[in-house]
Order: structure tokens, then sequence, then C-alpha cells
């Protein structure tokens, strides 16, 4: 199985507050790349996985990467 690009975004409620993310990443199907939201928002602040929703998790094309660190993994950017 082939790895391909992956853009999740969605939202998160922590302490009566709302924010919104997008994230960027490598996978090889969508259920993954669920699982690697969960534990990374979940990780960084301290945020319960029922706590997440996610608006939309969908396959994307090399050229609409924007992360700057998954471009040069992927050898689409190059350093300067």
């Amino acid at each position: 199985m082939s790895s391909k690009i992956w853009r999740a975004t969605g939202e998160y409620l922590k302490d009566k507050r709302t924010f919104t993310f997008s994230m960027e990443m490598v996978a090889d199907k969508e259920a993954h790349v669920r699982e690697q939201v969960y534990s990374e928002i979940g990780s960084r602040h301290r945020v319960k996985r029922r706590r997440i929703t996610f608006a939309e998790v969908k396959e994307i094309k090399p050229s609409e990467v924007t992360n700057f660190d998954l471009k040069k993994i992927l050898g689409i950017e190059t350093e300067i």
C-alpha cells in the first residue's frame, strides 16, 4: 500500500474555548490520519479524544501541501 498525503481540519474544546486546527501528514488511510491527530493534539494540548471533532479529512495532491517540513520530506521544496 502506498502512502498518501492528507489534510485534516476540525476543532477541539479546551477550558470552555474552541480552537481550530489544520494538519497535513502522510498516511496510508483516513483512519491512520484520525488516530495521528488524536495522538498529537492529545499529547500537545492535553485534550481528550471526545473533545476533538473533525470537519474534514481529505486526500490532497503534493502541489496543495502548505507545510514546509512536509514539502522538504516529499522533495517538493528545496532549501535556498
